[in-house]
């Protein structure tokens, strides 16, 4: 099966989230190159890899972009498929509830059989093939009903800056359209446990990460949102009716700072619950194709070796001075690094701005741009 350029199949309108700041990549992210917009990995960056894994299952003019007005002109010269109107740009942040939400209600008055898929801006994806496999079924699977779909990550660790699905029943492989990619009901969704509860969770074998991903049609989550949103659920109409004409920038700019400020998980999937068990028809299916969210450094470091006891050196000049040093990140184009008896550290120059920490403490290296805007330092965020 195959959605792109209408064939055989549901339409399928991915919806890339494309408006975080990436602060815990600072100082290569800043607010007008956020990490999507960034190569890190390669020569493409994170929001074309997402679109180029993504255009062998959608055209390119069903594919929406929600970011801000710092970014929008950078992904449209990075994004030259997708029209310059499917690039949304929000005038305040608001999480992620009401970015899904508007896809939601700008495709139902004309196709609301339409699946929309959620796709975060800054993940990387290994096994191209199987991501397209699992992709296709979840498209299917929520196409065939009012269901919504989820992917779980399988854990590696017990990692406490992830929410988590526990897993229910099987669904026996020839009551869904899935193939051979299997399916489960979600019992209920955990958001960033405590260190304990996902070490837990992680030994059960009954839970997986929450990747980000989701899939539901037009109607579904549009219903959801009149559902569990109502106050929400009339701005984000007024938005979509305007959209095309001459007034939306003016709606779209007086009206989406009215809705509120929430997490597409928090907004619909957890109120679907009762006494822990989810009531409504909500599935998993398994994001194992090599995943990976690039949190941080330390998270680029393991993407990047993976795994292994090495050093990472991302910078021009490609001989580098080690000695008894183990598992660094440095980036620092220009410059001949030497690195003398230090292991587990991060290391990142970018001319204006020194990062210096360990790979353990790199999740916090947004507390850094905390610190320069509470010190009226802007300039360096």
């Amino acid at each position: 099966m195959d959605f792109a350029g209408g064939k055989a199949g549901p339409r399928f309108a991915p919806v890339i989230l494309a408006g975080g700041s990436g602060t815990r990549f600072w100082p290569r992210s800043r607010r007008t190159r956020a990490k999507q917009v960034l190569a890190l990995d390669g020569e493409s960056t994170m929001i074309q890899q997402t679109l180029d894994r993504l255009l062998p299952l959608a055209a390119a003019e069903d594919v929406w972009v929600i970011t801000n007005k710092l970014l929008d002109g950078v992904i449209a010269a990075q994004l030259p498929q997708v029209p310059r109107g499917n690039i949304l740009s929000e005038p305040a942040a608001r999480n992620t509830a009401p970015a899904c939400a508007l896809a939601a209600f700008l495709l139902e008055p004309a196709a609301p059989d339409t699946v929309i898929g959620i796709f975060p801006s800054d993940q990387v994806v290994k096994n191209q093939s199987r991501f397209k496999e699992v992709i296709r079924a979840g498209v299917a699977l929520a196409a065939s009903g009012n269901r919504v779909v989820v992917l779980g990550v399988p854990p590696t660790r017990a990692e406490t800056g992830y929410g988590y699905i526990e897993l229910g029943a099987a669904l026996d492989p020839k009551a869904v359209p899935c193939g051979d990619v299997p399916v489960r009901r979600v019992k209920r969704f955990t958001e960033k446990p405590d260190r304990a509860r996902a070490e837990e969770f992680v030994a059960s074998g009954n839970y997986v990460w929450n990747g980000g991903i989701f899939l539901w049609s037009a109607r579904t989550l549009a219903g959801a949102i009149r559902e569990h949103c109502p106050a929400m659920a009339p701005l984000l109409e007024k938005i979509a009716a305007a959209h095309g004409g001459p007034d939306f920038e003016r709606t779209f700019a007086e009206i989406y700072p009215q809705c509120k400020d929430i997490s597409i998980d928090y907004a619909v999937l957890e109120p679907r619950s009762a006494k822990g068990e989810l009531q409504a028809e909500i599935y998993c299916l398994p994001a194992d194709f090599a995943w990976n969210d690039l949190g941080s450094w330390a998270s680029l470091h393991e993407h990047l070796t993976g795994g292994a006891m090495c050093n990472t050196f991302d910078a021009t000049d490609p001989v580098h001075c080690t000695i008894d040093a183990e598992r660094n990140y440095v980036y620092a184009p220009g410059k001949v690094v030497a690195l003398v008896g230090v292991d587990d550290l991060v290391v990142v120059d970018t001319g204006d701005c020194l990062l210096i920490t360990t790979r353990e403490r790199s999740q916090d290296v947004g507390k850094v741009v905390q610190e320069l805007k509470r010190t009226e330092r802007e300039g360096l965020v």
